[in-house]
């Protein structure tokens, strides 16, 4: 028998009051689906981050040797070379770093998306592991990687260490023992690159493609 409300006056009986509907409890099947969308939403937005970031840092591979050029350039024609090639080195660091830091959040995004992503992304589809994403993996693979990456730690090295540590070089050949404020500028710059050239080699990742 369903229970009777009250009436409008709050003391009498009324008319049956509303039958309340048990909540349905929600589907698992429905969460691990919803779950593998925001996964597979936060896969495509790291892998336009990291696309975005991989190409600003080719592009500037190619900005650097532009500046290189017309800042030697420049130079050659000044009669005051001895000290305007001090102003190279902080280009070289500067750019460097940028490219540094593209780098780094590139492997950043990568090792997330091995690591972490993946591995969530298998358990709410309820598949294998090594099933899901498994291109962020293969690519690292192959005989040559090691090398390849020793190779490109010798290419980002020559690219924005080197050239910094040759304008100091050259400036003392040209100058001398220069002014103590040159002295002072050249020390600092030689200083700077050497973090750069360490930062540089800690950031390299030379693994095989096994994660640990």
């Amino acid at each position: 028998m369903e229970p009777l409300s009250a009436g409008p006056d709050g003391r009498g009986p009324g008319v049956p009051g509303p039958r309340q509907q048990p909540s349905e409890p929600s589907s698992p099947g429905h969460g691990s689906e919803k779950l593998c969308q925001v996964l597979v939403t936060e896969y495509e937005v790291l892998k336009a981050e990291q696309s975005a970031r991989i190409a600003a840092r080719d592009h500037l591979m190619y900005a650097t040797l532009a500046v290189f050029g017309a800042t030697a350039v420049a130079i050659a024609g000044s009669s005051r070379a001895a000290e305007l090639v001090l102003l190279l080195p902080p280009v070289c660091i500067v750019l460097g770093w940028t490219y540094l830091a593209n780098d780094e959040k590139v492997s950043a995004i990568g090792r997330y998306l091995r690591t972490t992503l993946g591995p969530r992304l298998a358990a709410a589809a309820g598949v294998d592991a090594g099933l899901v994403l498994a291109w962020e993996s293969a690519h690292r693979g192959g005989p040559l990687r090691v090398s390849g990456k020793y190779l490109q730690l010798a290419v980002d090295l020559m690219m924005f260490a080197l050239p910094a540590v040759l304008c100091v070089v050259f400036h003392f050949r040209l100058r001398g023992v220069s002014e103590p404020a040159l002295t002072v500028v050249s020390a600092a710059e030689l200083a700077a690159v050497a973090v750069l050239s360490i930062r540089i080699v800690l950031a390299m990742d030379a693994g095989d493609g096994r994660e640990p």
